[in-house]
């Protein structure tokens, strides 16, 4: 029996979505889409109850919507449901037993790291290094229970790091203060591909796709507490390093390919496609992206620091040209299209900013109606698909329009 929507709205849109969401923080991992458009005056089109906690981002492929969540006295349920994104009518779900560790900081859970797609599959990793392919009408391809191989990987407050596709290997990574790695493994059989020894350090931060050229096969880039490298996705082989440091929470962002990494403030590297290190542009610590990830719209690069304060810089030179105060505190990162930005903060009011704005504004606003009794927060960054946007919390999966 199909799952019914808690709010139910006449204006509901049925209209079909214009594009794919496959990961965290959408396509390339920027935290934009071209084809998206972010509503001025955001309503609740309907929202769905959820079977567990989680902080893992929605992500849409084909007009289905995939969350992940926990269950169980110890998080130790893991869940993979499949929604219509048209009405949020439940189509499947699959569910699995914990194989590792389901530790985890009170504020988070074994559902942190978004599931990803390559259009055919989706891969989830939960917390607890269980890792698992499913086809898009549910059908198990493969599972590993990574813990099994690599006994000692973890940390006290919890992995949340959300795996990429690039090309037929999962770039996974599981970086720690122990027996910290990033594994590649096969899209089609789960098996490992390549392995590379990390830097034995807790890691948040999310591996993204970075091409030399427009039309050049993307490489991995992996971010770490001591920096960035360059990773050929097929065999595992470094291409490039930089080696100043870089956060181990907030996450790089590509743009006509330049990085802009979280690195003493944010550092514009230009990498090369001979092996050298990478050229530094500019460095800015104007623009502090603390535990959020820095978006790019047009010419200008926008960060929220742990104050909540939105910062709009010059692309090309990093120079600061406005802040605007938003209404705070953040775990999600802002998502943006077109002019807008969109930042959902943890007690769930959505704030749209018009980055057209002399100083920026706050244009448009929507308070989602979290359960008080449970104190619950919104963590999740939200994904965005045509004209609608999806945000998640512990308990329920929305839709929002206009």
């Amino acid at each position: 029996m199909k799952s019914l929507p808690l709010f139910a709205f006449a204006a509901l849109s049925f209209t079909a979505l214009a594009g794919d969401w496959p990961q965290f923080r959408g396509p390339d991992s920027t935290g934009t889409a071209p084809d998206a458009v972010i509503p001025a005056a955001p309503k609740i089109d309907w929202g769905i109850a959820l079977p567990g906690r989680g902080l893992a981002s929605p992500i849409v492929v084909g007009g289905k919507v995939f969350v992940t969540c926990s269950s169980g006295p110890k998080q130790e349920r893991l869940h993979l449901i499949c929604f219509s994104a048209s009405d949020g009518s439940k189509l499947w779900e699959r569910q699995l037993r914990a194989t590792g560790r389901t530790m985890s900081h009170p504020k988070t859970a074994i559902a942190a790291g978004t599931p990803c797609s390559d259009g055919q599959r989706v891969f989830a990793l939960w917390s607890c290094n269980d890792v698992a392919a499913f086809d898009l009408e549910g059908n198990l391809l493969w599972v590993r229970g990574l813990t099994v191989d690599y006994a000692n990987a973890s940390n006290s407050l919890g992995m949340a790091s959300s795996p990429i596709v690039i090309g037929e290997t999962l770039v996974t990574v599981i970086e720690n203060d122990s027996e910290s790695y990033t594994i590649g493994l096969d899209v089609k059989t789960g098996r490992n591909l390549w392995k590379l020894d990390r830097p034995k350090a807790a890691n948040w931060s999310s591996p993204i796709p970075w091409r030399a050229e427009a039309k050049a096969a993307p490489i991995a880039v992996l971010q770490s507490s001591k920096g960035l490298i360059g990773v050929d996705a097929a065999s595992g082989s470094k291409l490039w390093e930089y080696g100043e440091g870089a956060s181990t929470m907030s996450s790089s962002v590509v743009a006509a390919g330049i990085i802009y990494a979280p690195s003493n403030g944010i550092t514009a590297l230009s990498p090369k496609a001979n092996g050298a290190a990478p050229e530094q542009l500019w460095r800015s610590k104007q623009i502090n992206p603390a535990t959020i990830s820095p978006v790019v719209l047009g010419d200008h690069i926008f960060s929220i620091n742990g104050a909540g304060v939105l910062t709009m810089g010059d692309l090309k030179t990093g120079d600061s040209k406005w802040k605007l105060r938003l209404a705070g505190p953040f775990s999600g990162s802002p998502v943006g299209a077109g002019q807008r930005l969109l930042a959902v903060n943890e007690k769930g009011l959505v704030q749209i900013v018009d980055t057209t704005a002399p100083e920026g504004a706050v244009a448009g606003q929507l308070q989602l109606p979290l359960k008080a009794e449970s104190k619950e927060l919104i963590l999740c960054t939200p994904a965005l698909s045509g004209k609608s946007v999806f945000v998640r919390t512990d308990s329920t999966l929305w839709r929002l329009g206009e």
